[in-house]
Order: C-alpha cells, then sequence, then structure tokens
C-alpha cells in the first residue's frame, strides 16, 4: 500500500482548449478534458522548494519539468515555432542531464529534462 506514482497533473486555465492546443502542437501531449497520456517509466522528481528560491520566478507556485530526447531538435522546433527557450551554459550536460526552459501560454514555466 502507498504512492506509486503521480496520476496527474490538473491546472487552472483561462482558456483551457487554446491551451490544449498548445501542448499538443509544440509538445505532442494531448492535454485535452478527460485525456490520458501514458508516458515511458523514468524518474520522477517532486520536491518542495524554498518560497524565496530564485530557481523558477516569484509569481510561480509550480514548474512544470518534462522528460524529453533530443532536446536540441525540440529546442530547434520550437525556436522555429517562435517560442522563447531559455538555456544557460551551467543547464548543459550535468550529471544530471540537460535542461532548457520555455512557458506555456499562460506563463507556466516548463523545464525540458534529458537524462545524461
Amino acid at each position: 500500500m502507498g504512492v506509486t506514482g503521480i496520476g496527474g497533473l490538473f491546472f487552472r486555465s483561462r482558456d483551457p482548449e487554446a491551451r490544449a492546443e498548445w501542448y499538443r502542437e509544440h509538445l505532442g501531449i494531448d492535454a485535452g478534458q478527460a485525456s490520458i497520456w501514458q508516458q515511458e517509466a523514468g524518474p520522477t522528481v517532486f520536491a518542495p522548494f524554498p518560497a524565496d528560491s530564485d530557481y523558477f520566478a516569484a509569481d510561480q507556485s509550480v514548474m512544470l519539468n518534462l522528460r524529453v530526447t533530443g532536446l536540441d531538435a525540440l529546442v530547434a522546433t520550437l525556436e522555429a515555432a517562435d517560442i522563447a527557450v531559455e538555456r544557460r551554459p551551467e543547464w548543459t550536460a550535468t550529471e544530471y542531464g540537460s535542461f532548457a526552459r520555455i512557458h506555456d501560454p499562460e506563463g507556466l514555466p516548463i523545464e525540458l529534462w534529458e537524462a545524461p
């Protein structure tokens, strides 16, 4: 008996249909009402951050972290779609992998993580 994983992520949206379409178009996630996304097995980090952390914007209480493959190709695709992508040298080829940041249409920070 006990928790075996994250069963879902639910968040409010000013325009749920447009936001779901953005996730579908740019990240390949079917985020429509009552959709079920079958994800690959892998690590999931569950970590409360200090309230004054500067790891992501102070006006956001959560940041979505998505495991990806082919981070460089995904970043190129996102940039071609005029989506701002933040990359930092200290986020590249770390012991934990490589990272990039984007924001969804309503400002939710999304960290893209390619494991080493």
